[in-house]
């Protein structure tokens, strides 16, 4: 039996061809002639995920249940604000039935007017009357302050008290003086005139006469509108 030094070919191989070498970056076959088998994805045809990839679909997950939440606490609201406005509604409705119900027991209230006016002319018919003496007074008053005498108010009263005179007592000349109808300024411009043409007074004595307490005993605004009206 020959050994064959190192570097011979073996016994099989063609001369001049270099022996065989695997490309780089691949292992050499296994004993037996396989080749080797690359890595299969597990079942279900996805890829194995990372922690990281598992911590984002899990918040994910948690983010879509509590915009559920919201969602149905937004539409629970809704309806609450729907049967609210519903209900005011309602209410208003309600009063607004009602208030013919108020007019109508309003109305007796009305009718019982007339029966206090009923009540109460009894009283105003039972005023005393004026007592003679009183309707005397204001008989002599309206003589004195009309177109005959053109006396003043002062003058007037004094004429019904005085003791040389008509002597009515003081209640029924003011009763007198209250009730007569007469326009004091008129009697005053009378008065003055009649001074005027009867005496030939100056205006300043007409003045003086007309407001003496032993003359005319008018006042100083009726002598003022007498001497302005003097040459009308």
């Amino acid at each position: 039996m020959s050994i064959n030094p190192p570097d011979a070919p073996y016994p099989n191989q063609p001369q001049g061809q270099p022996d065989f070498q695997p490309p780089s970056g691949t292992q050499p076959p296994p004993p037996g002639g396989q080749p080797p088998v690359p890595p299969q994805p597990p079942a279900g045809g996805q890829p194995p995920q990372s922690p990281e990839g598992q911590g984002k679909k899990k918040h994910t997950v948690r983010n879509i249940v509590i915009a559920v939440v919201v969602l149905i606490a937004v539409i629970a609201g809704c309806q609450g604000l729907t049967k609210g406005s519903d209900s005011s509604s309602s209410s208003s409705t309600s009063s607004s039935t009602t208030q013919p119900a108020t007019t109508a027991t309003s109305r007796p209230a009305t009718t019982s007017a007339p029966k206090t006016t009923q009540a109460a002319a009894p009283t105003t018919a039972a005023q005393p009357a004026v007592p003679p003496e009183y309707q005397s007074a204001a008989k002599k008053a309206a003589s004195y302050a009309g177109s005959m005498m053109h006396m003043s108010k002062q003058g007037v009263y004094d004429q019904l008290v005085s003791e040389y005179s008509e002597q009515f007592s003081a209640p029924a000349a003011q009763y007198a003086i209250d009730n007569v109808k007469a326009d004091w300024n008129a009697n005053a411009l009378a008065a003055a005139k009649s001074y005027q043409s009867t005496l030939n007074m100056s205006p300043a004595a007409i003045h003086d006469q007309l407001t003496s307490s032993y003359g005319g005993k008018f006042t100083q605004a009726e002598a003022d509108y007498a001497l302005a009206h003097l040459n009308d």
